[in-house]
C-alpha cells in the first residue's frame, strides 16, 4: 500500500508527495477524514488528485492512501430505479446516513449486498462458457437481468447453482477454478468489449414528430440539443426518456439546477411506462450530481452513466443515455484544468476538451454482443448543450457538432413564442437519414423521405418568402404563394407543434406522424390544383376541413385522420363545380 502526504491544495485539487508506484486514475483516501479522490497526473513521487468532495479544512500534512484500483462501478442486479451521486454512492442511503448534506467521507457501496436475487441458471455442468455468455438470469422488476460470465474469460462450467444468492455469492464455478458471483466490477473510462459494431439503421421512435419524421437518430445514434436558457432543453431529454423505445434509461443531471432534478425524481417514480405499465422509474437510473455538487464528481459522473449503460447494452438490451448538461461537464473540466495550471484553449476550455467529448460520444453504438448466443444491445446517447446566451460557436457545440450523427437546434424565439418543441428546422439536422431510409420502407413508409424532402423544401421557402413579407406586404404575393404561406403554418402549428403534457398528444405513434404530414400535403397539393382551375384561396381556407385538419393531434383513431382526405377532396371538389 502507497501512502503519501499532502503538500499543496487548490480547492478539488491536492498535490501529494510520497507516491512513488502510482499508476494514473488509482483511486486515494485523502487526508482524516478519507475524502474519495483520483490521481489525474504523476511527477516522479507527485501526484497531483482531484478530489469528489469538498476540500474545506483539509490542511498540508495529512496522509493519502492509494487503493490501487481505479475508479470502478458495481454492475449487478439492483441497478433499476437506483438514483445515485457522480461516483456511483446511492443518495437515499447517504440521506439516512448522513442527513439533507452529505458527509465528507462517506463511502458506500453502488448495489446492496445483503440483497438475496432468485438466480435461475441457463447453462449445465460441462458446457463450455467464454465471456459474455448468459449463464442465468434474475428478475429485476419486469425485466430479465442476465448475469454474464465477465469479459476475457474462458472455460467449463464445473457446477452451477439455483436459489437464492446475494451478489457476492458465487453461483458458477469453472474448471479453472474461477467463482462467478453476479457481481461485476468495471473501471468507468474504459468503455466494454463487443464483437462489433453495427451500422446505425434502425430507428429511434422517440413520439415527437419533428424528431421521428424530420430530424431522426438510430438506436446506438448520437444526438445533441443545444439550447439557450428556457429553450427546454431539460424537457425535450425527459420526454426522449419518457417515450424511446428502449428497455434502459440512465438519466445523467449533470451539474443541473437541483429543482429540475427534483422533478425528474419525483416525476419518474409517478409516471406510468406506455410499454409496461409499469412506474418508469423501474426501467430508469438516474444519476444526479447537481451544481452545488463537488466539481470533480461531475467530470466522473458521465463516465458512471455511460458504463452503467453499456452493462444492460451486453445483455442485449437498447439503453438510452441522457447527459444533461455536457456544457456543466465540461466546465468542470475546464476548472479542474485550472487549478492544473494547464495551457488554456478556447475560452479557458482545456486542450483536450474534443478528445474527451469524442471519447465519451465513440462510446455509443449498436453492437454485437460477446458471447456465443447472437445478442444485438445498443447504447443511445443523448446530450444537451447549455452555450452562454444561445451562441452556438462556443467550443463545446462545435466540439460536439463534429461527433453527434444528429443536430436538434432549439430555438429561443420560438420557446418565447411557446411553440415547443423549440427545434429549428433550418439549423437542425440528420446524418442518419440515407441509414434509415431502407427501416421505413420495410416499416410500411416507402415514401417517409419524399414527404419529409417536401415538408423541408416548403419550409425552407416559406423563410424567403417571409423576407418578401417584410420588405412588400403579404398582399403583393401570388395566391400560390400565399397557399405556402399558409401550409407551412399548417405543418409549423398542426404538426411540428407538440405538447409534453398532453394526454394524446404527448406521445405520437409513427403511423400517426406519416398520416398527419401526409394529410396535410396532400391538402397543399389539392389547393394548388383548385387554384389552377380559378378557385381563390380565401373560398378555400373558410373550409371547415381545414380546421379538423388543424385538430388531427388530438385524435387516437388513425382511420379518422385518413378519412380527412377524402372529406376536403370532396369539399374542394364542390367548390370547383360552383365554378
Amino acid at each position: 500500500m502507497i501512502i503519501g502526504g499532502i503538500s499543496r491544495i487548490s480547492g478539488p485539487v491536492v498535490l501529494s508527495e510520497g507516491m512513488r508506484g502510482s499508476r494514473m486514475y488509482d483511486i486515494v483516501k485523502v487526508g482524516e477524514q478519507k475524502l474519495n479522490g483520483e490521481i489525474i497526473r504523476l511527477d516522479g513521487d507527485q501526484a497531483v488528485i482531484q478530489v469528489y468532495e469538498d476540500t474545506s479544512g483539509l490542511q498540508v500534512g495529512e496522509k493519502v492512501t492509494n487503493t490501487g484500483l481505479p475508479l470502478s462501478v458495481e454492475l449487478g442486479p439492483g441497478l433499476l430505479s437506483s438514483i445515485y451521486d457522480g461516483i456511483q454512492r446511492p443518495l437515499p442511503l447517504l440521506a439516512e446516513k448522513s442527513g439533507s448534506f452529505i458527509s465528507r467521507g462517506v463511502t458506500l457501496p453502488g448495489l446492496s449486498h445483503e440483497t438475496k436475487w432468485e438466480f435461475k441458471p441457463q447453462v449445465k455442468k460441462g458446457d463450455h462458457v467464454s465471456g459474455g455468455d448468459v449463464i442465468g438470469t434474475v428478475t429485476e422488476y419486469h425485466l430479465e437481468h442476465r448475469i454474464m460470465i465477465p469479459p476475457f474469460v474462458s472455460a467449463t462450467v464445473e457446477d452451477i447453482f439455483s436459489g437464492n444468492f446475494t451478489i457476492d455469492e458465487p453461483v458458477c464455478t469453472l474448471d479453472n477454478s474461477v467463482q462467478i458471483p453476479m457481481l461485476q466490477t468495471w473501471p468507468v473510462r474504459k468503455g466494454r468489449p463487443y464483437q462489433r459494431k453495427m451500422d446505425p439503421d434502425t430507428l429511434l421512435v422517440t413520439g415527437q414528430r419533428v424528431f421521428d419524421t424530420l430530424f431522426p437518430v438510430t438506436k446506438g445514434g448520437t444526438a445533441m440539443i443545444p439550447g439557450g436558457f428556457g429553450t427546454g432543453k431539460t424537457v425535450a431529454e425527459q420526454t426522449l426518456a419518457k417515450w424511446s423505445d428502449t428497455q434502459i434509461v440512465v438519466y445523467i443531471g449533470c451539474g443541473e439546477r437541483g429543482n429540475e432534478m427534483t422533478d425528474v425524481l419525483t416525476e419518474f417514480p409517478e409516471l406510468l411506462d406506455p410499454r409496461t405499465k409499469r412506474p418508469l422509474i423501474q426501467r430508469t437510473i438516474l444519476i444526479a450530481n447537481t451544481s452545488n455538487m463537488p466539481v470533480a464528481a461531475r467530470e466522473a459522473s458521465i463516465y458512471t452513466g455511460i458504463t452503467l449503460a453499456e452493462y444492460y447494452r451486453d445483455m442485449g438490451y437498447d439503453v438510452a443515455l441522457m447527459a444533461d448538461s455536457t456544457s456543466r461537464w465540461g466546465e468542470a473540466l475546464r476548472e479542474v484544468s485550472g487549478r492544473l495550471e494547464e495551457m488554456p484553449g478556447e475560452e479557458g476550455y482545456p486542450a483536450y476538451l474534443a478528445t474527451r467529448l469524442a471519447a465519451f460520444y465513440e462510446r455509443a453504438g449498436r453492437v454485437v454482443c460477446l458471447g456465443s448466443d447472437e445478442r444485438k444491445g445498443s447504447v443511445t446517447v443523448v446530450g444537451a448543450v447549455s452555450p452562454p446566451g444561445g451562441d452556438f460557436s462556443e467550443p463545446i457545440t462545435q466540439n460536439t457538432l463534429r461527433i453527434a450523427g444528429t443536430f436538434w437546434a432549439l430555438d429561443t424565439n420560438l420557446a418565447y413564442r411557446r411553440h415547443f418543441p423549440s427545434v429549428n428546422w433550418i439549423k437542425s439536422y440528420s446524418l442518419y437519414l440515407d441509414q434509415i431510409k431502407e427501416w421505413f420502407a420495410t416499416s410500411g413508409f416507402s415514401d417517409w423521405k419524399d414527404l419529409r424532402a417536401r415538408a423541408m423544401y416548403l419550409l425552407q421557402k416559406e423563410v424567403e418568402l417571409q423576407e418578401i413579407v417584410q420588405l412588400v406586404g403579404p398582399d403583393a404575393l401570388p395566391e400560390s404563394e400565399k397557399a405556402i404561406l399558409e401550409i407551412t403554418r399548417m405543418i409549423r402549428e398542426d404538426f411540428l407543434q407538440q405538447s409534453a403534457y398532453h394526454e394524446v398528444d404527448s406521445f405520437c405513434s409513427l403511423e400517426k406522424q406519416y398520416w398527419m404530414l401526409r394529410v396535410i400535403l396532400s391538402f397543399y397539393d389539392r389547393l394548388d390544383l383548385a387554384m389552377g382551375k380559378g378557385v381563390p384561396l380565401a373560398k378555400l381556407l373558410k373550409l371547415p376541413v381545414k380546421t379538423e385538419i388543424g385538430r388531427m393531434k388530438e385524435l387516437t383513431d388513425i382511420d379518422k385522420i385518413k378519412d380527412l382526405i377524402t372529406q376536403f377532396d370532396g369539399a374542394i371538389g364542390k367548390l370547383e363545380a360552383e365554378r
